[in-house]
């Protein structure tokens, strides 16, 4: 068309592609029938690594897919990948499903943020590695752990380092009333009973820097070559560990290594959700009246609890224990009693 043609054109000659608003847009999403399983065993820059069948053997880097939107997808999340499952180099699959979740560890930065952090998902158990000396042990960071394991569906499980340094006595008596497994380690010896504990399951780590938990990882998964901290002259460790990493075991199961924090929000943990995870009170809570607290007299008079424990359902140690967690779940502190 030469120069000033466009005077000869008319509407039946021009084409105008309709905006955003006037397409028309189908629900209907594709089923991805031929998705294959895979775990969720690392994350880095929008880019997933992922297991195929939860076997260590078959790892596939993957991204979100675009109709997912902006879905959490944390390390320890089973997924549904479609795409290059090959796990050639320079291949990319999509993930475009996010099973349910079994159980789901959480924090928040402090106990006023409203934000949750999903740390790992699907983890059976939750080791809570603190040191017997060097750094001291810190029973508020471990009740707080207790706190997010009761709340999020995980079974917690102590573990007390450098006990070639120091006694671990007093600290588990601390913690008789819970019954929490404990597991003790010592720097010269191999820690085989931890290895029975987590052999078959999806175990998640947590603790503060310096308390020997990358060097825990070092013994149980040797190929992972993580680097660890020597602890500093203030007793605290350097962060060693800075994303949630998924590491195969030789027999069998997975540990989740998690960055090391020095606080542990539980802002989204109601007072119910640890009451219920304590079998025998729990029933008895529904009788408490509203906004019960559950710390007895004389901050909750009425509560319920103390009727456990009178009627001989339960025992005291036991309901000094949760109230304790309680305490520890509002940031509070002092003498908690109990009525019998």
């Amino acid at each position: 068309m030469g120069r000033g043609d466009w005077r000869r054109l008319d509407e039946s000659d021009v084409r105008v592609r309709p905006g955003k608003g006037t397409r028309p847009r189908s629900k209907r999403r594709p089923e991805h029938a031929d998705a294959v399983t895979a775990m969720v065993i690392g994350k880095d820059r929008g880019r997933w690594t992922c297991a195929v069948d939860a076997d260590p053997d078959r790892v596939v880097m993957a991204m979100r897919a675009r109709e997912m939107g902006r879905v959490s997808v944390v390390v320890g999340d089973m997924v549904a990948l479609v795409g290059d499952v090959s796990g050639r180099p320079d291949t990319l699959a999509r993930i475009v499903r996010v099973d349910e979740r079994a159980s789901v560890l959480r924090r928040t930065a402090d106990d006023t943020d409203p934000y949750e952090r999903v740390v790992v998902a699907n983890a059976a158990q939750l080791l809570i590695v603190t040191s017997l000396a060097d750094p001291l042990p810190r029973p508020g960071f471990i009740d707080r752990c207790l706190v997010a394991c009761y709340a999020g569906g995980l079974e917690p499980v102590l573990c007390l380092t450098k006990a070639d340094l120091a006694s671990p006595d007093s600290l588990l008596a601390g913690y008789a009333g819970l019954d929490v497994p404990a597991i003790v380690t010592r720097h010269d010896e191999e820690p085989e009973g931890l290895r029975e504990r987590l052999a078959g399951r999806i175990t998640a780590l947590v603790g503060h820097s310096g308390v020997g938990k990358s060097t825990l990882v070092n013994r149980l998964v040797p190929a992972a070559e993580l680097a660890t901290g020597d602890v500093s002259s203030v007793g605290k460790g350097r962060h060693t560990s800075v994303a949630a990493v998924a590491l195969p075991l030789a027999d069998g199961g997975w540990v989740v290594d998690t960055p090391g924090v020095r606080s542990f929000g539980l802002a989204h943990v109601t007072a119910d959700d640890i009451v219920n995870a304590f079998e025998e009170f729990a029933e008895a809570a529904e009788e408490c009246p509203p906004n019960c607290g559950h710390l007895g007299p004389p901050e909750d008079p009425d509560c319920a609890l103390d009727d456990v424990v009178a009627d001989g359902n339960a025992g005291a140690e036991r309901l000094a224990s949760l109230r304790r967690l309680l305490v520890s779940r509002s940031g509070g502190g002092g003498d908690i009693r109990t009525e019998s």
